[in-house]
């Protein structure tokens, strides 16, 4: 696949079908010995000049614990961030919850064995869609009311899905595992299922203003792009290409794109002739940026620092886990 041309692969398939192209490669309840885990949630405040630069604040360690915490995600009304902790001893993944006002944390999914990750506010605001590891470590799409309760299924016959994001009440785009992996838009209403891409990274977001969605596409030649995705059609185009081939991004609600590399943040406009520009430099934390939330309102933002400087997706374990 090249860099510059548009593409669209479209193919309809059962779920039952698409399902037996990627089974489970390893997924696990729990981290592997080696496994570079360790992780820590930190928030800084976003302000954006009338020019559209973008400056970061100070960044404070909100989960400030040993062991893996990250994917946060912050909340519909921007109170919080909903972030995945493994426990060290029990190798339990589960879903808590930071307050930005109190600094509180409370655990929102609590369930054993199964394991969660990945929670995402689901676009009628019933609750929440999370990727959940079963006990038989089957890998699946499923929802959890805001409590934590009335966990159900929401595509029974797709795995393993890796990662997802919502265009509407019953369209989710997908990371599915396996080789190549694959990025897939499923309808929970009809149980329908189209593969639109292979060889693609585990980023995925909702662009603002429109119903289209980012993802990172891998190329032939070794490096990769960002992409824009219309999930109406499955026709994509090339945004931008990733610094340093990363694959964590996250976007500002007035459209600008943000992405990470080893301790800097960088920022990309959506404008001609447009490049990356270094925004935020937090080498003197000794932290690797890996990925990013931005709350609704575009005043806050979530990174995720690793105290590994590997960085995560050039591990094998990290790469078969896709956690």
């Amino acid at each position: 696949m090249t860099r510059r041309g548009i593409w669209t692969v479209v193919l309809v398939c059962s779920l039952s079908a698409c399902a037996s192209e990627a089974q489970p490669e390893a997924a696990s309840r729990g981290p592997l010995p080696g496994m570079p885990i360790g992780s820590d949630v930190f928030l800084a405040t976003l302000t954006t000049g009338a020019d559209g630069a973008i400056a970061v604040g100070d960044l404070e360690n909100a989960t400030n614990r040993a062991g893996y915490d990250n994917q946060p995600f912050f909340t519909p009304d921007g109170s919080g961030i909903w972030y995945t902790v493994i426990d060290d001893h029990s190798g339990q993944a589960d879903i808590w919850r930071y307050d930005l006002v109190s600094q509180r944390v409370t655990q929102v999914i609590a369930s054993a064995p199964e394991s969660e990750y990945s929670a995402t506010p689901l676009p009628d605001g019933s609750g929440i869609s999370v990727i959940r590891v079963e006990a038989d470590s089957l890998q699946r799409l499923w929802r959890f009311d805001l409590d934590g309760g009335n966990p159900s299924v929401l595509l029974p016959d797709l795995a393993p899905v890796g990662y997802h994001k919502w265009v509407d009440n019953e369209t989710v785009v997908m990371f599915v595992l396996g080789r190549p992996a694959t990025l897939r838009i499923g309808n929970i209403g009809t149980g329908t299922v189209e593969i639109v891409g292979e060889n693609v990274g585990r980023s995925i977001h909702n662009i603002p203003g429109s119903d289209a969605i980012s993802f990172v596409q891998r190329f032939d030649d070794g490096l990769s792009g960002i992409m824009w995705l219309d999930p109406s059609t499955g026709v994509t185009e090339l945004l931008a290409e990733t610094i340093e081939g990363g694959d964590y991004h996250a976007w500002t609600p007035s459209g600008t794109l943000l992405q990470g590399h080893e301790s800097k943040l960088y920022a990309w406009m959506r404008e001609p002739g447009q490049s990356w520009v270094e925004i935020a430099d937090f080498s003197e934390m000794g932290i690797s940026i890996s990925r990013l939330a931005v709350s609704p309102d575009g005043s806050h933002i979530a990174i995720v620092g690793e105290a590994n400087s590997q960085n995560c997706r050039d591990s094998d374990l990290c790469t078969v886990l896709q956690f």
